[in-house]
């Protein structure tokens, strides 16, 4: 059974930090891409960032480049997000997801059809 479980999220302050964690099991890590997503009330979901399989190139989207950091642990099989300086706006469900597909840019997450995704946690951002 494959599973993906996000961890890590909860309330903080406008400029604080968080790390989520992406824990996977049942798949094939290292040959996978896992991509972090989070969904906004009243928004679409929106692709955040992504380590790709392979070369670990990773890949952010705009509204998110230069405050958080995307990383893995191959050993752990887990993947990390370093969310710093958040914003209010970045409140919203993070999930994680993976797929075999050898990602290359941060405009494939949202086109991309993922094989797996986890329940998502949440992040709250107050003011």
């Amino acid at each position: 059974e494959v599973q993906l479980v996000e961890s890590g999220g909860g309330l903080v302050q406008a400029g604080e930090s968080l790390r989520l964690s992406c824990a996977a099991s049942g798949l094939p890590f290292d040959e996978y891409a896992i991509g972090w997503f989070r969904r906004a009330p009243g928004k679409e979901r929106e692709g955040v960032s992504c380590i790709s399989s392979g070369d670990g190139s990773t890949f952010y989207a705009d509204s998110v480049k230069g405050r958080f950091t995307i990383s893995k642990d191959n050993a752990k099989n887990t993947v990390y997000l370093q969310m710093s300086s958040l914003r209010p706006e970045d409140t919203g469900i993070y999930y994680c997801a993976a797929d075999p597909y050898f990602v290359r840019g941060i405009i494939e997450l949202n086109r991309m059809r993922w094989d797996y995704w986890g329940q998502g946690t949440q992040v709250t951002v107050s003011s």
